[in-house]
Protein backbone atom coordinates (compact mmCIF):
# COMPACT_ATOMS: atom_id res chain seq x y z
CA UNK A 1 0.00 0.00 0.00
CA UNK A 2 1.22 3.55 -0.84
CA UNK A 3 2.16 5.96 1.90
CA UNK A 4 0.49 9.38 1.83
CA UNK A 5 3.70 11.92 2.06
CA UNK A 6 2.65 14.86 3.79
CA UNK A 7 3.05 17.89 1.31
CA UNK A 8 4.94 20.38 2.51
CA UNK A 9 3.76 23.50 3.93
CA UNK A 10 4.56 26.69 1.84
CA UNK A 11 7.28 28.71 3.41
CA UNK A 12 5.52 31.38 5.65
CA UNK A 13 7.14 34.72 4.66
CA UNK A 14 6.00 37.15 1.98
CA UNK A 15 9.22 39.10 0.88
CA UNK A 16 7.87 42.53 -0.69
CA UNK A 17 7.69 44.38 2.60
CA UNK A 18 8.71 47.44 3.87
CA UNK A 19 9.03 47.56 7.79
CA UNK A 20 9.74 50.17 10.62
CA UNK A 21 9.60 49.69 14.40
CA UNK A 22 7.44 52.11 16.08
CA UNK A 23 7.79 53.04 19.79
CA UNK A 24 4.35 53.47 21.90
CA UNK A 25 3.28 56.64 22.67
CA UNK A 26 3.19 60.15 20.20
CA UNK A 27 4.89 58.26 17.67
CA UNK A 28 2.55 55.50 17.48
CA UNK A 29 -0.66 57.44 17.63
CA UNK A 30 1.17 60.15 15.26
CA UNK A 31 1.43 57.30 12.77
CA UNK A 32 -1.82 55.90 13.02
CA UNK A 33 -3.87 59.43 12.95
CA UNK A 34 -1.54 59.46 9.32
CA UNK A 35 -2.68 56.35 8.08
CA UNK A 36 -6.01 57.09 8.93
CA UNK A 37 -6.21 60.65 7.22
CA UNK A 38 -4.54 59.14 3.99
CA UNK A 39 -6.90 56.16 3.45
CA UNK A 40 -9.19 55.99 0.56
CA UNK A 41 -11.29 52.48 0.44
CA UNK A 42 -11.33 50.98 3.39
CA UNK A 43 -10.23 51.34 6.81
CA UNK A 44 -9.61 47.90 9.50
CA UNK A 45 -9.36 48.53 12.88
CA UNK A 46 -9.04 45.56 15.84
CA UNK A 47 -7.84 45.97 19.12
CA UNK A 48 -8.57 44.64 22.54
CA UNK A 49 -8.99 47.45 24.76
CA UNK A 50 -10.62 50.85 22.85
CA UNK A 51 -11.52 53.46 25.67
CA UNK A 52 -13.86 56.66 25.37
CA UNK A 53 -11.22 58.72 26.88
CA UNK A 54 -9.50 61.66 25.03
CA UNK A 55 -6.93 59.11 22.89
CA UNK A 56 -9.97 56.89 21.95
CA UNK A 57 -12.09 60.41 21.38
CA UNK A 58 -9.03 61.36 19.17
CA UNK A 59 -8.87 58.27 16.75
CA UNK A 60 -12.70 58.21 16.84
CA UNK A 61 -12.68 61.64 15.47
CA UNK A 62 -10.35 60.67 12.56
CA UNK A 63 -12.36 57.55 11.89
CA UNK A 64 -15.34 59.65 11.44
CA UNK A 65 -13.47 61.95 9.09
CA UNK A 66 -12.42 59.46 6.92
CA UNK A 67 -16.08 57.81 6.79
CA UNK A 68 -16.90 60.90 5.48
CA UNK A 69 -14.32 60.91 2.34
CA UNK A 70 -16.10 57.50 1.65
CA UNK A 71 -14.03 55.31 3.21
CA UNK A 72 -15.15 51.92 4.55
CA UNK A 73 -14.47 51.61 8.36
CA UNK A 74 -14.93 48.85 10.54
CA UNK A 75 -14.09 48.64 13.96
CA UNK A 76 -13.85 45.62 16.52
CA UNK A 77 -13.54 45.95 19.82
CA UNK A 78 -12.55 42.62 22.25
CA UNK A 79 -16.16 42.57 24.58
CA UNK A 80 -14.74 41.51 27.72
CA UNK A 81 -11.86 44.61 27.52
CA UNK A 82 -13.63 47.31 25.71
CA UNK A 83 -16.93 46.78 27.79
CA UNK A 84 -16.33 50.18 29.67
CA UNK A 85 -17.10 51.95 26.25
CA UNK A 86 -19.96 54.04 27.16
CA UNK A 87 -23.55 53.28 24.88
CA UNK A 88 -23.03 56.85 23.54
CA UNK A 89 -20.03 56.62 22.09
CA UNK A 90 -20.63 53.70 20.62
CA UNK A 91 -23.76 55.15 19.14
CA UNK A 92 -21.99 58.44 17.97
CA UNK A 93 -19.76 55.89 16.48
CA UNK A 94 -21.99 53.95 14.56
CA UNK A 95 -24.05 57.15 13.50
CA UNK A 96 -21.41 58.30 11.68
CA UNK A 97 -21.48 55.36 9.50
CA UNK A 98 -18.59 53.46 10.87
CA UNK A 99 -19.26 49.57 11.33
CA UNK A 100 -18.56 48.39 14.81
CA UNK A 101 -19.14 45.52 17.00
CA UNK A 102 -18.17 43.64 19.92
CA UNK A 103 -15.78 40.30 19.27
CA UNK A 104 -18.20 37.83 21.26
CA UNK A 105 -16.95 35.13 23.51
CA UNK A 106 -18.82 31.70 24.07
CA UNK A 107 -20.58 32.47 26.91
CA UNK A 108 -21.43 35.89 28.30
CA UNK A 109 -23.93 37.55 31.12
CA UNK A 110 -23.67 40.58 33.24
CA UNK A 111 -21.82 38.41 35.64
CA UNK A 112 -19.38 36.72 33.62
CA UNK A 113 -17.39 35.99 29.93
CA UNK A 114 -16.20 32.52 29.16
CA UNK A 115 -14.44 31.94 25.55
CA UNK A 116 -11.16 33.10 23.85
CA UNK A 117 -10.63 36.90 23.71
CA UNK A 118 -9.51 39.62 20.75
CA UNK A 119 -6.13 40.47 22.23
CA UNK A 120 -4.04 41.41 19.13
CA UNK A 121 -3.72 45.15 17.73
CA UNK A 122 -3.76 45.71 14.02
CA UNK A 123 -5.16 48.43 11.99
CA UNK A 124 -5.03 47.83 7.74
CA UNK A 125 -5.67 50.49 5.49
CA UNK A 126 -6.31 50.06 1.66
CA UNK A 127 -5.67 46.07 1.89
CA UNK A 128 -1.72 47.82 1.60
CA UNK A 129 -0.35 49.80 4.39
CA UNK A 130 -0.74 48.26 8.38
CA UNK A 131 0.81 48.45 11.82
CA UNK A 132 0.44 45.49 14.52
CA UNK A 133 1.62 45.59 18.34
CA UNK A 134 0.67 45.36 21.32
CA UNK A 135 -0.46 48.92 22.13
CA UNK A 136 -3.83 49.88 23.15
CA UNK A 137 -6.11 52.96 22.44
CA UNK A 138 -6.45 54.37 25.53
CA UNK A 139 -4.73 57.17 27.29
CA UNK A 140 -2.12 55.14 29.34
CA UNK A 141 -0.41 53.45 26.10
CA UNK A 142 -0.37 57.40 25.13
CA UNK A 143 2.11 60.32 25.72
CA UNK A 144 0.05 62.96 27.71
CA UNK A 145 0.93 66.05 29.49
CA UNK A 146 0.75 63.87 33.18
CA UNK A 147 2.66 61.04 32.39
CA UNK A 148 4.78 59.24 29.67
CA UNK A 149 3.14 55.75 27.76
CA UNK A 150 3.61 52.16 28.91
CA UNK A 151 6.74 51.01 27.44
CA UNK A 152 5.32 49.03 24.02
CA UNK A 153 6.28 48.47 20.45
CA UNK A 154 4.26 47.89 16.93
CA UNK A 155 5.51 47.15 13.11
CA UNK A 156 4.54 49.38 10.60
CA UNK A 157 4.41 47.91 7.11
CA UNK A 158 3.51 48.39 3.72
CA UNK A 159 3.37 45.38 1.43
CA UNK A 160 2.50 41.71 0.82
CA UNK A 161 2.01 41.37 4.55
CA UNK A 162 -0.86 43.91 5.13
CA UNK A 163 -2.65 42.07 2.70
CA UNK A 164 -2.58 38.77 4.54
CA UNK A 165 -3.61 41.02 7.42
CA UNK A 166 -6.13 42.43 5.86
CA UNK A 167 -7.30 39.20 5.10
CA UNK A 168 -6.96 37.98 8.81
CA UNK A 169 -9.34 41.33 9.46
CA UNK A 170 -11.87 40.22 7.29
CA UNK A 171 -11.67 36.86 8.76
CA UNK A 172 -11.99 38.15 12.06
CA UNK A 173 -14.53 40.48 11.70
CA UNK A 174 -16.87 37.59 10.06
CA UNK A 175 -15.94 35.72 13.12
CA UNK A 176 -14.28 32.97 11.11
CA UNK A 177 -16.80 31.71 8.56
CA UNK A 178 -15.20 28.45 7.29
CA UNK A 179 -15.90 29.09 3.43
CA UNK A 180 -14.83 33.23 3.65
CA UNK A 181 -12.36 32.71 0.67
CA UNK A 182 -11.98 35.03 -1.63
CA UNK A 183 -12.00 37.62 0.72
CA UNK A 184 -12.74 41.48 -0.93
CA UNK A 185 -8.59 41.68 0.44
CA UNK A 186 -7.61 38.55 -1.88
CA UNK A 187 -10.00 40.18 -4.62
CA UNK A 188 -8.00 43.22 -4.59
CA UNK A 189 -5.16 43.36 -7.30
CA UNK A 190 -2.18 45.10 -6.31
CA UNK A 191 1.43 45.32 -7.28
CA UNK A 192 3.54 45.99 -4.67
CA UNK A 193 7.12 48.01 -5.61
CA UNK A 194 9.45 47.79 -3.22
CA UNK A 195 13.56 48.67 -3.61
CA UNK A 196 15.36 45.47 -3.27
CA UNK A 197 17.54 47.37 -0.59
CA UNK A 198 14.21 48.00 1.29
CA UNK A 199 12.74 44.16 1.45
CA UNK A 200 12.20 42.61 4.23
CA UNK A 201 10.68 39.12 4.66
CA UNK A 202 7.41 39.00 6.97
CA UNK A 203 5.07 35.89 8.76
CA UNK A 204 1.95 36.83 9.66
CA UNK A 205 1.57 34.50 12.69
CA UNK A 206 -1.25 33.72 14.92
CA UNK A 207 -2.34 32.17 18.03
CA UNK A 208 -5.46 30.75 18.23
CA UNK A 209 -6.97 27.59 19.88
CA UNK A 210 -10.34 27.35 18.42
CA UNK A 211 -8.45 27.01 14.70
CA UNK A 212 -6.03 24.99 15.97
CA UNK A 213 -2.98 27.85 15.27
CA UNK A 214 -0.28 28.06 17.56
CA UNK A 215 2.42 29.60 15.25
CA UNK A 216 3.58 31.95 17.69
CA UNK A 217 4.67 30.01 20.37
CA UNK A 218 6.87 27.93 17.54
CA UNK A 219 7.83 30.72 16.38
CA UNK A 220 9.35 31.08 19.99
CA UNK A 221 10.18 27.25 20.31
CA UNK A 222 12.18 28.09 17.25
CA UNK A 223 14.29 30.83 18.07
CA UNK A 224 15.27 29.37 21.29
CA UNK A 225 16.13 26.05 19.67
CA UNK A 226 18.23 27.42 16.43
CA UNK A 227 19.62 30.12 18.46
CA UNK A 228 23.65 30.08 18.01
CA UNK A 229 24.37 33.27 20.04
CA UNK A 230 22.05 35.19 21.75
CA UNK A 231 18.57 35.63 22.19
CA UNK A 232 16.97 39.00 23.83
CA UNK A 233 13.56 39.30 24.96
CA UNK A 234 11.27 42.17 25.80
CA UNK A 235 8.26 40.57 27.93
CA UNK A 236 5.17 42.57 30.15
CA UNK A 237 4.29 39.74 31.62
CA UNK A 238 6.73 36.64 31.71
CA UNK A 239 5.37 33.64 32.87
CA UNK A 240 6.43 30.83 30.41
CA UNK A 241 4.78 27.65 30.39
CA UNK A 242 6.52 23.87 30.22
CA UNK A 243 7.75 24.24 26.84
CA UNK A 244 8.98 27.67 26.76
CA UNK A 245 10.95 26.82 29.75
CA UNK A 246 11.96 23.56 28.36
CA UNK A 247 13.84 25.70 25.86
CA UNK A 248 14.83 28.46 27.77
CA UNK A 249 16.50 25.77 29.71
CA UNK A 250 17.84 23.90 26.19
CA UNK A 251 19.01 27.81 24.89
CA UNK A 252 21.38 28.50 27.99
CA UNK A 253 22.78 24.58 28.21
CA UNK A 254 23.98 25.29 24.80
CA UNK A 255 25.72 28.37 25.71
CA UNK A 256 23.16 30.88 24.15
CA UNK A 257 23.60 33.76 25.92
CA UNK A 258 20.03 34.70 26.79
CA UNK A 259 18.79 38.19 28.23
CA UNK A 260 14.67 39.03 29.46
CA UNK A 261 14.05 42.37 30.21
CA UNK A 262 10.62 42.65 31.91
CA UNK A 263 8.39 45.20 34.09
CA UNK A 264 9.80 46.90 37.40
CA UNK A 265 6.34 48.36 37.85
CA UNK A 266 3.27 46.39 36.54
CA UNK A 267 -0.15 46.98 36.03
CA UNK A 268 -1.16 44.05 37.35
CA UNK A 269 1.02 43.53 41.13
CA UNK A 270 0.46 39.66 41.82
CA UNK A 271 1.82 38.93 38.34
CA UNK A 272 4.61 41.07 39.00
CA UNK A 273 5.17 38.89 42.81
CA UNK A 274 4.66 35.77 40.70
CA UNK A 275 7.07 36.37 38.23
CA UNK A 276 9.66 37.12 40.64
CA UNK A 277 9.28 33.66 42.54
CA UNK A 278 10.96 32.16 39.22
CA UNK A 279 13.75 34.19 39.64
CA UNK A 280 15.82 31.56 41.15
CA UNK A 281 14.70 29.06 38.23
CA UNK A 282 16.22 31.50 35.94
CA UNK A 283 19.47 32.43 37.60
CA UNK A 284 19.78 28.56 37.73
CA UNK A 285 19.57 28.82 33.64
CA UNK A 286 21.91 31.63 33.71
CA UNK A 287 19.60 33.78 32.11
CA UNK A 288 20.38 37.96 32.36
CA UNK A 289 17.56 39.61 33.85
CA UNK A 290 16.40 43.34 33.75
CA UNK A 291 13.59 45.36 35.37
CA UNK A 292 12.28 48.55 33.41
CA UNK A 293 12.12 51.33 35.56
CA UNK A 294 10.22 54.28 33.97
CA UNK A 295 7.09 53.39 33.45
CA UNK A 296 5.25 50.34 32.88
CA UNK A 297 6.51 47.76 30.37
CA UNK A 298 4.26 46.57 28.10
CA UNK A 299 6.06 45.16 24.92
CA UNK A 300 6.22 41.73 23.49
CA UNK A 301 9.72 41.64 21.69
CA UNK A 302 12.02 39.36 20.46
CA UNK A 303 15.23 39.20 19.01
CA UNK A 304 17.60 35.82 18.02
CA UNK A 305 21.52 36.41 17.12
CA UNK A 306 20.91 40.16 15.87
CA UNK A 307 19.04 38.48 12.45
CA UNK A 308 15.54 37.87 12.74
CA UNK A 309 12.58 39.52 15.36
CA UNK A 310 9.16 38.30 16.27
CA UNK A 311 6.96 41.36 17.87
CA UNK A 312 3.11 41.57 18.51
CA UNK A 313 0.70 40.94 21.37
CA UNK A 314 1.83 37.35 22.01
CA UNK A 315 2.44 37.60 25.96
CA UNK A 316 5.04 34.62 27.01
CA UNK A 317 2.45 32.72 29.20
CA UNK A 318 -0.46 29.86 28.69
CA UNK A 319 -2.85 32.82 28.62
CA UNK A 320 -1.50 33.91 24.92
CA UNK A 321 -0.19 30.16 24.22
CA UNK A 322 -3.95 29.02 24.75
CA UNK A 323 -6.75 31.21 25.45
CA UNK A 324 -6.52 34.38 23.42
CA UNK A 325 -6.16 35.34 19.40
CA UNK A 326 -2.93 36.79 19.65
CA UNK A 327 -0.97 38.31 16.41
CA UNK A 328 2.82 39.03 15.44
CA UNK A 329 4.87 39.39 12.83
CA UNK A 330 8.36 37.61 12.42
CA UNK A 331 10.76 40.04 10.25
CA UNK A 332 13.74 38.31 8.79
CA UNK A 333 16.39 41.35 8.03
CA UNK A 334 19.12 41.41 9.30
CA UNK A 335 19.98 45.07 9.52
CA UNK A 336 15.92 45.86 10.73
CA UNK A 337 16.65 43.37 13.39
CA UNK A 338 20.06 44.18 14.61
CA UNK A 339 18.25 47.61 14.78
CA UNK A 340 15.48 46.47 16.97
CA UNK A 341 17.92 44.82 19.02
CA UNK A 342 19.81 47.49 19.84
CA UNK A 343 17.03 49.14 21.07
CA UNK A 344 16.22 46.35 23.35
CA UNK A 345 19.90 46.98 24.64
CA UNK A 346 19.81 50.08 24.91
CA UNK A 347 16.48 50.43 27.22
CA UNK A 348 18.44 47.72 29.21
CA UNK A 349 21.30 49.55 29.89
CA UNK A 350 20.13 52.84 30.36
CA UNK A 351 16.09 52.40 31.74
CA UNK A 352 16.56 48.84 33.58
CA UNK A 353 18.03 47.67 36.88
CA UNK A 354 19.71 44.51 35.93
CA UNK A 355 18.76 42.03 38.85
CA UNK A 356 21.39 39.51 39.70
CA UNK A 357 20.77 36.23 42.38
CA UNK A 358 23.33 38.25 44.93
CA UNK A 359 20.66 41.38 44.76
CA UNK A 360 17.57 39.59 44.43
CA UNK A 361 18.64 37.60 47.50
CA UNK A 362 18.78 40.57 49.40
CA UNK A 363 14.87 41.28 48.62
CA UNK A 364 14.06 37.95 50.31
CA UNK A 365 12.73 37.33 53.60
CA UNK A 366 9.90 34.47 54.43
CA UNK A 367 7.49 35.82 53.95
CA UNK A 368 7.64 38.35 51.04
CA UNK A 369 8.74 35.21 49.40
CA UNK A 370 6.06 33.14 50.46
CA UNK A 371 3.63 36.16 49.04
CA UNK A 372 5.67 35.21 45.59
CA UNK A 373 5.01 31.78 45.83
CA UNK A 374 1.30 32.20 46.58
CA UNK A 375 0.85 34.65 43.97
CA UNK A 376 2.78 31.73 41.69
CA UNK A 377 0.54 29.22 43.00
CA UNK A 378 -2.37 31.49 41.85
CA UNK A 379 -1.53 32.09 38.35
CA UNK A 380 -0.86 28.81 37.94
CA UNK A 381 -3.86 27.72 38.60
CA UNK A 382 -6.05 30.46 36.79
CA UNK A 383 -4.10 29.62 33.65
CA UNK A 384 -4.62 25.29 34.00
CA UNK A 385 -8.41 26.35 34.76
CA UNK A 386 -8.42 29.27 32.07
CA UNK A 387 -6.98 26.86 29.65
CA UNK A 388 -7.68 23.17 30.35
CA UNK A 389 -10.73 23.52 28.09
CA UNK A 390 -9.11 24.98 25.55
CA UNK A 391 -6.59 22.22 25.63
CA UNK A 392 -8.92 19.54 25.60
CA UNK A 393 -10.76 20.89 22.75
CA UNK A 394 -7.32 20.63 21.17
Amino acid sequence: MAIRRKKRAADPFSSLNKVELIRGGKPYFDRMLQMIGTARETIHLQTYIYASDETGTMVADALKEAVKRKVRVYLLTDGYASKAMSKTFIRELKAAGIHFRFFNPLFRSKYFYFGRRLHHKVIVVDTMYAMSGGINITNRYNDTADQPAWLDFALYLEGEAAKELCVLCWQSWKNYPKRMRPTPCDQQKIEFTIPEKERADVSVRVNDWVRRKHQISLSYVSMLRNARSHVTILCAYFLPGRLIRHQLRYAANRGVKVKVITAGVSDVKLAKYAERYMYDWLFRCKIELYEYQPSVLHGKIAVCDGEWMTIGSYNINDISAYASIELNMDVRNEPFAKKAEDALLAIAEKDCIKVTPEDYKKTKNIFRQFARWLSYIFFRVMFFLSTFYFKRRE
